[in-house]
């Protein structure tokens, strides 16, 4: 399939298509669904799984036959695509979920396209030797089964999409039922990228309704060659016991460790920075802080600079109980403490209404100093709410940091300039991202070096994943010829 289309061409056909969609009316007009925008039908979405595996599966062929070049011309057009429609993404996916804040979710955008690797992250290897040469190269699986989340909706549909399609793959997505709208508008803009710089109509798909069955198709069907999962535990044990190749993008808990020789103001605004981003809805976020003794008023004190209210040991109890509630399973009768999706990714002065204390907009994140078995240290909230226990040292920073972490080897962060604390902290907690002395988001290339995502693969180690992870190695042998020494 030749190319022919410029960067001129794709910059005005981008125009266009912003121009109009922009005519549409913003996202809180709500006239949208899983299946259109504003009147406008959506492309690639279908009623059905098998449709949308098929349509993918089409979608593969065609790319099969493309250059590397023009798969690089396909992703620097949903790049554009992606940069053009970020804020209104961002719009429609704070109205559909209540979740997180417009101005991150535009900035989340923007890293993606301006961060996820593409072609260039497909390197072959070769080896010479007596007996020839062997070449390795990394090829598609055909077309990938992707599970998506609620938090990070449209920017994990088009970080996935532009990895997968670097790959050579063609995609189909079950996206969370919480965020089909949004999702789909991100499968929508991709597919109207890929189209713009000359590929197949539809290269990536998804379903109206996304549900658990339409996730046990897609698991089973023979065309899914890979699947991959960013969202809850539950979820990627699915896709782990799927039978098939999996990558899985688990829960975390990141504790962040704050030691006596920190640049302990840098390292407050830094913490709430982070805590803060998207309301706490990255995994990476800061969710517990582990601080010195010593430093340790200092480090509140600076906290409440930055836009924090200070909870008091009876607010914090009363919050934890609305929080996280406990919810019987109908079928065991087990009752199992859950988080309180009502209250995941809302502003702080929302979530403190449910406790009767009322705060300006300019607060950002409610701190409270509570024991390490508090909810607020134990728990995964995904919310602006930050639980500090005090330590005597680094030994017993360590301990706790790394038993709040409960072995997800997500994320984990710490503020020192003591190398050997560094050092041992990040030997011991073993997770996928470490950062230092830097907000949570540096860790995925926000404020930090480093290529984005929002595919953290922990429970099957393929870590910060890039095309590269969505591809299968191949081997090519000649033996005796092409050495030249």
């Amino acid at each position: 399939m030749a190319i022919n289309w410029t960067e001129a061409k794709i910059a005005e056909v981008v125009a266009k298509v912003l121009s109009e969609v922009n005519g549409q009316g913003p996202a809180g007009d709500r006239n949208w669904s899983g299946s259109q925008f504003h009147g406008r039908k959506l492309i690639g979405v279908y009623e059905t799984m098998e449709e949308a595996i098929e349509a993918a599966s089409a979608g593969y062929a065609a790319i099969r036959s493309m250059s590397v070049a023009e798969r690089e011309k396909i992703i620097s057009s949903i790049r554009s695509y992606c940069r053009a429609e970020a804020h209104i993404m961002a719009e429609l996916g704070v109205a559909e979920t209540k979740m997180g804040r417009v101005e991150h979710k535009t900035a989340k955008h923007i890293l993606v396209a301006d961060k996820t690797p593409g072609t260039e992250d497909i390197v072959a290897e070769a080896k010479t030797g007596d007996c020839g040469l062997t070449l390795t190269e990394r090829a598609p699986f055909g077309v990938v089964g992707a599970i998506t989340p609620s938090t990070n909706p449209s920017e994990t549909v088009i970080c996935n999409s532009m990895g997968m399609i670097a790959a050579g793959n063609g995609v189909v997505f079950n996206p969370h039922p919480g965020a089909i709208a949004t999702s789909n508008y991100a499968v929508d803009l991709v597919n109207r990228a890929v189209y713009a710089a000359g590929g197949p109509k539809v290269l990536v798909a998804s379903v109206i309704k996304p549900t658990l069955a339409t996730a046990d198709v897609m698991y089973k069907h023979p065309a899914i060659r890979l699947l991959v999962c960013t969202g809850g535990p539950g979820v990627v044990r699915a896709v782990l016991s799927s039978g098939k190749k999996a990558i899985g993008a688990g829960a975390g808990n990141p504790p962040v460790i704050v030691d006596d020789t920190a640049d302990i103001e840098k390292a407050a605004k830094d913490i709430i920075d982070g805590c803060t981003f998207d309301n706490n809805l990255p995994c990476i976020a800061e969710k517990e802080v582990f601080v010195f003794e010593n430093v340790a008023d200092r480090l509140i004190s600076g906290m409440l600079k930055n836009g924090c209210v200070m909870l008091t040991r009876e607010q914090a109890d009363a919050l934890a109980k609305i929080v996280v509630v406990e919810k019987t399973d109908p079928k065991t009768g087990a009752v199992k403490k859950m988080v309180n999706r009502d209250c995941v990714g809302r502003d702080c002065r929302v979530i403190l209404e449910m406790i009767g204390m009322h705060v300006g907009p300019e607060i950002r994140c409610a701190i409270a100093e509570v024991p390490f078995e508090h909810t607020f240290i134990q728990t995964e909230l995904m919310m602006p709410i930050l639980g500090i226990v005090r330590v005597k040292n680094i030994d017993e920073a360590i301990e706790l940091a790394c038993k709040a972490e409960h072995g997800n080897r997500h994320s984990a962060h710490m503020h020192s300039k003591n190398i050997d604390n560094l050092s041992r902290f990040a030997k011991a907690v073993e997770t996928t991202i470490f950062v230092k002395n830097a907000p949570s988001y540096a860790g995925i290339g926000f404020g930090g070096e480093g290529h984005t995502t929002f595919t953290i693969a922990g429970p099957t180690g393929e870590g910060i994943t890039s095309a590269k992870s969505f591809t299968r190695l191949r081997r090519c042998v000649m033996t005796d010829h092409f050495r030249i020494i």
